[in-house]
């Protein structure tokens, strides 16, 4: 078998720091070369007997920490690693670790980077049959945190996974004229990218199993201090394909219309009203 883009052992999922920095380094070039964005696929990321753990943890969910039903993102779910079983929870530290960043500072030219202890928005996705996740740009900021979302990570856990079974993760230009890339979600296939307001990405096509599988992942968001008060944060910006049916966002656009237009302390006494109301 060929030997894993980042071999952390089987147990106890460490590696030396050294190790993982110069296995990211001679990824680097072909990953920074790439356009609109930086971003790169890596097939037999880890040890396969580590991800065969995860979807064993798998057969039994807790339940989901978000959950996505419109038209942009459609029976999405998401599960927060602290809810699951021992041996994901510690493949999710794992990847929070120093040998780990190191790896990814390397690959990405990106010094600094800070891994997310609360794990906002990621942890392990699930996508039911007629679901997707139509072509995006991440929310750019941490507001636990404020910090400055940089990096994405996306393992795949979906074996035997064919192409025709949808939920592809793909990269568009951005001006939405050419999908540049596409990937299948196949199992232990790793897609990395360097986030910002223009990287247009997701998976729009929607999950078509034969067998009614569901399309999973684990996702991990990396961050810097990087953030200025003077940017502008915001929410996931969808962006519909030309002669697609993706459907504009257009409740996002109100709210964030609204915090340009309407005096903050209307804001405030509007969000407190609705909480009240709840």
């Amino acid at each position: 078998m060929n030997q894993p883009v980042l071999p952390l052992d089987s147990k106890s999922f460490l590696i030396e720091t050294s190790v993982a920095k110069a296995l990211g380094k001679d990824l680097s070039e072909a990953y920074l070369n790439k356009q609109p964005f930086p971003y790169g696929c890596f097939d037999n990321f880890l040890d396969t007997s580590i991800l065969d753990g995860v979807l064993n943890d798998l057969e039994s969910l807790p339940t989901p920490e978000e959950s996505f039903d419109r038209a942009q993102e459609r029976f999405k779910a998401s599960f927060s690693p602290e809810k699951l079983p021992d041996h994901t929870r510690n493949l999710f530290y794992a990847l929070n670790s120093r040998p780990v960043i190191a790896f990814l500072e390397a690959l990405t030219g990106i010094k600094g980077l800070i891994p997310d202890p609360y794990f906002m928005g990621g942890g392990v996705h699930v996508v039911s049959n007629g679901g997707h996740l139509d072509i995006h740009a991440d929310f750019n900021y941490h507001n636990i945190l404020k910090l400055e979302r940089r990096i994405n990570v996306l393992i795949y856990l979906n074996k035997d996974w064919k192409p025709e079974y949808g939920g592809s993760f793909e990269i568009w230009n951005d001006d939405m004229s050419e999908k540049v890339d596409s990937f299948a979600p196949i199992f232990n296939r790793m897609c990395c990218f360097n986030t910002s307001s223009r990287s247009w990405h997701g998976n729009p096509e929607p999950v078509s199993h034969p067998e009614g599988h569901p399309r999973r992942s684990i996702a991990l968001y990396y961050y810097t201090a990087t953030w200025s008060d003077a940017r502008k944060p915001h929410t996931t910006q969808f962006k519909p394909r030309p002669g697609s049916i993706d459907k504009p966002d257009w409740r996002v656009a109100r709210k964030e219309l609204m915090k340009d237009f309407v005096p903050p302390i209307l804001l405030r006494t509007i969000a407190k009203l609705r909480n009240n109301a709840r």
